[in-house]
Parts: C-alpha cells; sequence; structure tokens
C-alpha cells in the first residue's frame, strides 16, 4: 500500500505490557507524523482521553460489546479531547498536570494535521478491532518470554486472570482453552513465573492466530528493534509508510545510544533512553537457570513461533 494511503489512519502499537510498546510507539513517533495518545483502555484512563469507563486489563472488543466503546475511541482517535469531562474529574494537582499534557498533545496534534498514534498494551487482544473499526493500522510487539517474565519479577508485578475470565466474548473467543491453568494460577498468588508464562503463552497465541488471518497486523520483535534499531525501524517505517526522516533518525539514535543506561531505574521504569542491545541480556543475569528453564517449559508450544533454540542461549 503507497504511503499516501496512509496518512490519515491512526496507528494503534500494543503488545504485552513490558513488551516495549512505549519505546516502540515513541520511536515510531520521532518523526513527527504522530501524536502520541497512552493507554485509552488502561483501567485507570484519563476521561479527557478516552470518555467511556474500562472495568477490566485487557478489555477484549468485539462486534457483541462494541457499543460501549466505538464513538469514545473513535473521538480519541480523531484527537478530539474532552476538556470538561476531565476537568470534573481533577482530583489533585497531579490530575491537573495531566489535564494540561494530554490536552496539549491532542490540540497540537490536530493543529498540526497529526495522526493518532495509540499505545496501548491493553488493546492487544482487540487489536483486528482496531483495525477494522477505527481503520486503525496495527503494529504488536513481541518481547522473548523470559525478558518478559524477569521484568515482571523484577518490578514485583503479579497479573490476577479473574480480569480475562470475567470476559465472556473473550473466554469463547480465544481463551476458553486456558480456563483451568488460569484458575490455577490465580491461586498460587506469588508464583510470578508462573503467571508471567501463562500470560505471555495466551498473549502470543492468540497474536500468532491474528498474523496469520490479518495481513495488516505487523508483529514485530522487541530484540531486533533492539539490535539494530535504525535499520530496523527503517523498515518499520517503510512497512507503515512513515517518512523515516533525519528527525527520526536522530531521535532513535539517542533513545538507543551505548551511552545510555543498560538498564532503567525502578524509579523511571518508562523511561526510552536505553542502550538497546545491552538490554537485551539483563534477563539472563535476573533470571537463575532453573526459572529459565521453567519459562520455557512453560511457554514452548507458542514461543517456538517467534524464537528459536539460540535465543534461549
Amino acid at each position: 500500500m503507497a504511503a499516501a494511503e496512509h496518512t490519515t489512519r491512526p496507528l494503534l502499537v500494543t503488545g504485552a505490557h513490558r513488551s516495549g510498546t512505549t519505546w516502540v510507539g515513541k520511536m515510531l513517533a520521532q518523526g513527527g507524523d504522530f501524536a502520541y495518545v497512552s493507554e485509552p483502555l488502561n483501567v485507570w484512563h484519563r476521561p479527557g482521553v478516552m470518555r467511556a469507563p474500562v472495568e477490566h486489563w485487557y478489555t477484549y472488543i468485539c462486534e457483541d460489546n462494541e457499543a460501549q466503546y466505538l464513538d469514545a475511541l473513535q473521538e480519541t482517535s480523531q484527537l478530539k479531547y474532552h476538556l470538561g469531562r476531565e476537568f470534573l474529574s481533577l482530583r489533585s494537582a497531579k490530575d491537573a498536570g495531566r489535564m494540561l499534557r494530554d490536552g496539549s498533545i491532542f490540540t497540537r496534534g490536530r493543529l498540526q494535521g497529526q495522526r493518532a498514534l495509540l499505545k496501548d498494551p491493553f488493546a492487544v487482544f482487540s487489536a483486528p478491532w482496531f483495525a477494522e473499526k477505527l481503520n486503525c493500522q496495527v503494529v504488536v510487539t513481541v518481547r522473548h518470554p523470559a525478558a518478559f517474565a524477569s521484568s515482571l519479577k523484577r518490578l514485583g508485578w503479579t497479573f490476577n486472570f479473574w480480569h480475562l475470565l470475567i470476559q465472556p466474548e473473550l473466554m469463547r473467543d480465544h481463551l476458553e482453552p486456558y480456563r483451568t491453568a488460569m484458575e490455577v494460577a490465580n491461586l498460587n498468588a506469588g508464583d510470578l513465573i508462573l503467571r508471567a508464562a501463562l500470560l505471555w503463552r495466551m498473549i502470543y497465541a492468540v497474536v500468532w492466530e491474528y498474523s496469520q488471518t490479518h495481513t495488516d497486523i505487523q508483529v514485530v520483535r522487541h530484540e531486533d528493534l533492539s539490535l539494530e534499531p535504525l535499520t530496523a525501524y527503517e523498515s518499520l517505517y517503510a512497512a507503515l509508510g512513515i517518512d523515516y526522516n533525519q528527525r527520526a533518525r536522530d531521535g532513535i539514535r539517542q533513545a538507543t545510544s551505548a551511552e545510555n543506561p543498560s538498564e532503567v531505574s525502578r524509579d523511571a521504569i518508562y523511561s526510552v533512553n536505553l542502550d538497546s542491545r545491552a538490554n537485551l541480556k539483563n534477563w539472563k543475569k535476573r533470571l537463575t537457570p532453573e526459572e529459565i528453564e521453567r519459562i520455557r517449559e512453560l511457554t514452548t508450544d507458542v514461543a517456538g513461533h517467534y524464537y528459536n533454540d539460540e535465543d534461549w542461549i
């Protein structure tokens, strides 16, 4: 598809949380074509950004339930900011700061004719819906399952599978085969490795299904972008019909330079300035050999679609 055909389409960047969606989204926005909108499907999203409430992490949107979200997400993808709703929701100075930030992004984006870039890991199960109903281009990031698990382990983040089990359309269409596994994982609250591996396995099994039937969904490995960022992003920009201009190259070079730290601090977990090559090795230091082998065993049927034996060494 020619680049000119993409000029008004929103872009969704999704994938599991802690899979590099923030980094990829911000790198794709470096050239100035996009207004970066963060996580409208986050259960804690601001009403100015998206006016519909979201009750569950990884909300699945399909034709059966789209009435709750379609108009609101169309407005977000058109960079329509709900200043009145946001003002009425303010509870702190931090909220007011977010209102100024988000309102400025939306307003500047409209005035400059930018496209909306929706960075939202929690939209991953809904990716085809975003493509079909919002005319989004879609990029899905994949990160090595051990790297994903090690990131959650480092932060002490777990996941309550109730958020998935309670969604009947999601279970019906994709996750019913995992029901028992999710129920068992929920009973093992302290087993972060088990929960991380199961969540990764389910998300990327569904992503694999999507990639076989939706040719407009671009699936990219975090590792490929990290290893040769300038070359890999040039290819991704081309695939999406985005101008890979000097501003984009300079921004990506600065964000991925070897002069950056090899690991973000726990106080700045969403920072995108990292030595991207050095960051690739961190999971090998954070996890024990036993944990790595366990993650491999728990994810092997799905991980094989994306990673080979050498990627586990």
